[in-house]
């Protein structure tokens, strides 16, 4: 009887869940990305195109802190013909359910766009206008200061509004698609408008990987000198989540 006892005991300790068994993990206040691509041709071409990301995220209640960084570079027969370069810190605070503020701070480099460096400083409030458990709409409204250098030399410091909407809706049991749009126009010349869209669609692969297919336009109305209005960029590459 003695035997059987013990045998019935390890019985139930084995069929037990797992929450039974032991207390979950607290999740983690830090969540991290990684994005990359890499397109390399060799022989009648000799092309390369490298494109990275990545974003981390620290979340004290009711803080939350974010850092991203972005590079696209190319090359074409030896010949640099694409490099830019986008760094952003930001720290967001939560006043309600559907409200918060923010503050930004973030640089840039794009010389094939006229731009030899761009420090940007912004502030606004966050208006999260759908929170359901499938979708998400976020409206986001504040002002910037801006200290930029074009490649000719020329410096130019203005403030401009920022008005920013991001909505995404996941698509069957985990794939998601994703619309950002950013407008920023100069309040200082009123014909300087900026625009940068990206829409992405993003399907896991497994628990860490993922692929990711997005579409970016930056439209200037008034780029520097001897450069065009809008740059468009086709990506296709692996999110790695951590």
């Amino acid at each position: 009887m003695t035997v059987m006892r013990a045998v019935l005991c390890c019985a139930a300790l084995v069929a037990a869940p797992p929450a039974l068994a032991a207390q979950d993990e607290p999740a983690s206040p830090w969540k991290a990305q990684v994005d990359f691509g890499l397109v390399n041709t060799a022989g009648n071409t000799s092309t390369t195109t490298l494109s990275g990301a990545d974003e981390i995220v620290y979340t004290t209640l009711p803080w939350t802190f974010t850092q991203t960084f972005a590079v696209v570079y190319g090359q074409n027969e030896g010949a640099t013909t694409a490099e830019s370069y986008r760094a952003k810190l930001r720290a967001d605070r939560t006043l309600s359910k559907r409200v918060g503020v923010f503050v930004r701070g973030g640089w840039d480099r794009d010389e094939f766009a006229g731009i030899n460096r761009r420090f940007e400083e912004d502030l606004g409030l966050t208006f999260g206008v759908v929170a359901a458990e499938r979708t998400t709409l976020t409206f986001e409204a504040g002002a910037f200061a801006a200290q930029q250098r074009a490649t000719t030399g020329v410096e130019n410091d203005f403030y401009g509004a920022r008005g920013a909407a991001t909505f995404k809706q996941m698509i069957g049991a985990k794939a998601s698609f994703q619309q950002i749009a950013e407008f920023l126009p100069n309040l200082k010349d009123t014909e300087d408008l900026r625009i940068h869209s990206e829409t992405a669609l993003i399907a896991p692969l497994s628990r860490m990987f993922s692929l990711k297919v997005a579409y970016v336009v930056d439209f200037d109305n008034q780029p520097e000198p001897g450069f065009g209005e809008t740059d468009r960029r086709l990506t296709t590459g692996l999110r790695v989540t951590f």
